[in-house]
C-alpha cells in the first residue's frame, strides 16, 4: 500500500505553512464515489426533520468554532480578518436557512380540472358513457370522477461539487447545504489553495450527525477531477470558478446536470442624482476589498459626466485610505491575491492598459502577491482590464452623458453576473433591468451585494443554473408527477 501523501498549504501573503492536506489518489477518489453512492440510499430516505436537524446542529457547532474557521480562512485564502468573519457569519446563515428550507421544501398540486373540453374528452361516467359537461347541472358536475395531480420533488443522486478559493467556506456551502437539505450525497473538491476549510466543515457535519459517506472531501489532481466530471455515477456537477474551466467542464460532463457559476467584469452606473458618498464607499468596498477577488466585484464604473470629477475625487480618496498588508492583522482592508502568479497577471494588465493610453489615478504597483488598490481612467474596449475578469483590486472609471449609452456599455461584455447602479430615479432602474443582461441588478448598491437565499447566477458566459438555497435545491432535485383518478 502506498503511503499517504500530503500537500503543504501556504499563506498567499508570505508563503508560510498553514497546514497540510492529504492528497487523494485514484483509489481515494473511487472510494469517495462509492461512499457517496451508498450514502445516497440513506440520505434519500431520511425524513425532512432529520436532514434539517443535521444542518441546524452544524450551524451551532460552527458558531462554537467560529474563531477557528475565521483564522483558517484568513490564513489559507489571505482574506482579511474582517471579511473572514463576514464569510463565517454568512455560512452560519446558509446552514440555518438550508435547515429551514429542508423542513418545508416539497411539491405542489397540479390542477387537472382547468378545461371542460379536455376534461370531457378524457373522462367518462361511472358506467363508461361519455360526459356531456356542456349540459350538466351543478349536482352532476359535483358528482363526476376527479383527478388530482401531485408534483413531488425527489433528490437526484450523488453530486460532485467543485469550489473556488475566494470563499472557501460559504461558496462550498452554497453547494453542500442545499444538496444535503434535499437528500443528496456530495463529493467535494475544494480549490487546491484552500482545502483546509473544507476539512473543518466536514468535521462539523460529521459531528452534527451526517451519515457516513454523505460528504467526502477530495484534494486531487486535475486529471482525477476530470475523471469525476465524466463519471456517470454522479447525477450532477456544480462548479464555481473561471469561465474557461466551467465551460470545459460542461463539454465533458456527459448527460448529467451541470450548474456553473462563473466569472464577470461587473459594471456600476453612477447617475447625477445619486448619493455620491454612498456610491464611492460602496464601489471601493466592492472593488478592492479582499484584493478584488469576487466574481461579482466592481470592475467598471460609469459616471454621469456632470458629477464625474466630484465622484472620482471621493473614490480615489477612499481607495488611498484602504490599509494594505498582512491579512492576519486587524484593520487590514486589502491583503494579497491568491498567489504571486495572479498578482503578476493583474500588474501586466494594468501596464498594458497604461501603455495603450489609460491613466493610473491611484496605485498600480505590486509587491510579491500584493497588488495596490488601483483606479484607472480612460480605459476602453480592447483592453483586458476592460473586457476580461481582472479578479484583482482594480477599478476603471469613465464618464457618460446619456443614461442609455451607459447601460449599453455596461452590457457590452460577454459576462452577465450582476450589476449595480446608483440613482433615485426608479424609472431608470426598471428600464435598466430590461436592457442589461445580468442575473441580478442592485439599485443603490454594488454587485457584490448578495444574501445567501437570493437567486444567484449569470447570463451569457457567466454560467447556467442558479444558486441561493431553494433555487439550488430545485436544480438538485427532479419531479415525479403522481396522478390519482378518484370518485
Amino acid at each position: 500500500m502506498n503511503a499517504m501523501q500530503f500537500d503543504i498549504i501556504r499563506s498567499p501573503f508570505d508563503g508560510s505553512p498553514v497546514g497540510q492536506m492529504p492528497v487523494s489518489d485514484a483509489a481515494a477518489v473511487e472510494a469517495a464515489i462509492n461512499a457517496a453512492e451508498s450514502a445516497f440510499q440513506v440520505m434519500r430516505r431520511l425524513p425532512r426533520f432529520a436532514r434539517a436537524d443535521i444542518l441546524a446542529r452544524a450551524a451551532e457547532i460552527m458558531k462554537a468554532r467560529r474563531n477557528e474557521f475565521v483564522s483558517t480562512i484568513a490564513a489559507e485564502a489571505g482574506k482579511p480578518l474582517y471579511d473572514a468573519r463576514g464569510e463565517v457569519a454568512r455560512s452560519i446563515f446558509n446552514l440555518t436557512n438550508a435547515a429551514a428550507e429542508a423542513r418545508r421544501y416539497g411539491g405542489h398540486e397540479i390542477p387537472l380540472d382547468m378545461d371542460a373540453g379536455v376534461y370531457e374528452y378524457q373522462t367518462t361516467t361511472a358506467d363508461g358513457a361519455p360526459l356531456d359537461l356542456a349540459n350538466a347541472d351543478f349536482e352532476q358536475l359535483a358528482s363526476i370522477r376527479r383527478r388530482i395531480g401531485i408534483a413531488r420533488r425527489f433528490p437526484i443522486g450523488p453530486i460532485l461539487a467543485i469550489a473556488p478559493f475566494n470563499f472557501p467556506l460559504n461558496l462550498v456551502l452554497h453547494k453542500v447545504a442545499p444538496a444535503l437539505a434535499v437528500g443528496n450525497s456530495v463529493v467535494l473538491k475544494p480549490a487546491p489553495q484552500t482545502p483546509l476549510t473544507s476539512l473543518l466543515l466536514a468535521e462539523v457535519l460529521t459531528e452534527a450527525g451526517l451519515p457516513k459517506g454523505a460528504l467526502s472531501v477530495v484534494h486531487c489532481s486535475v486529471p482525477l477531477a476530470e475523471q469525476m466530471v465524466k463519471d456517470e455515477r454522479f447525477a450532477m456537477v456544480t462548479f464555481t470558478g473561471s469561465a474557461k474551466v466551467g465551460w470545459h467542464i460542461k463539454s465533458i460532463a456527459g448527460k448529467k446536470k451541470v450548474a456553473l457559476e462563473l466569472g464577470g467584469n461587473a459594471a456600476v452606473i453612477v447617475c447625477a442624482d445619486a448619493d455620491l458618498d454612498l456610491a464611492a464607499a460602496r464601489c471601493v468596498r466592492g472593488g478592492v476589498v479582499y484584493g478584488g477577488q469576487y466574481c461579482i466585484g466592481v470592475q467598471r464604473i460609469l459616471v454621469e459626466r456632470k458629477i464625474h470629477d466630484e465622484f472620482v475625487e471621493k473614490l480615489t480618496s477612499k481607495v488611498r485610505a484602504c490599509k494594505v498588508g498582512d491579512p492576519m492583522q486587524e484593520g487590514v482592508d486589502v491583503g494579497p491575491v491568491i498567489d504571486e502568479g495572479s498578482a503578476k497577471r493583474i500588474a501586466s494588465w494594468i501596464d498594458e492598459a497604461s501603455a495603450a493610453g489609460a491613466k493610473i489615478l491611484v496605485g498600480g504597483k505590486r509587491e510579491r502577491a500584493v497588488v495596490e488598490p488601483t483606479v484607472m481612467a480612460g480605459t476602453k474596449s480592447g483592453m483586458k482590464i476592460e473586457d476580461e475578469e481582472v479578479f484583482g483590486p482594480v477599478l476603471t472609471v469613465n464618464p457618460f452623458i446619456e443614461f442609455e449609452d451607459a447601460v449599453r456599455r455596461a452590457n457590452a461584455t460577454r459576462y452577465g453576473l450582476q450589476g449595480g447602479m446608483f440613482t433615485r430615479d426608479l424609472k431608470r432602474a426598471f428600464s435598466a433591468i430590461e436592457e442589461w443582461d445580468v442575473g441580478g441588478l442592485m439599485v443603490n448598491d454594488v454587485p457584490i451585494y448578495r444574501l445567501d437565499n437570493m437567486p444567484f447566477g449569470g447570463w451569457k458566459e457567466s454560467g447556467i443554473g442558479r444558486e441561493g438555497t431553494v433555487f439550488a435545491m430545485d436544480d438538485m432535485t427532479d419531479i415525479k408527477h403522481l396522478v390519482i383518478n378518484y370518485a
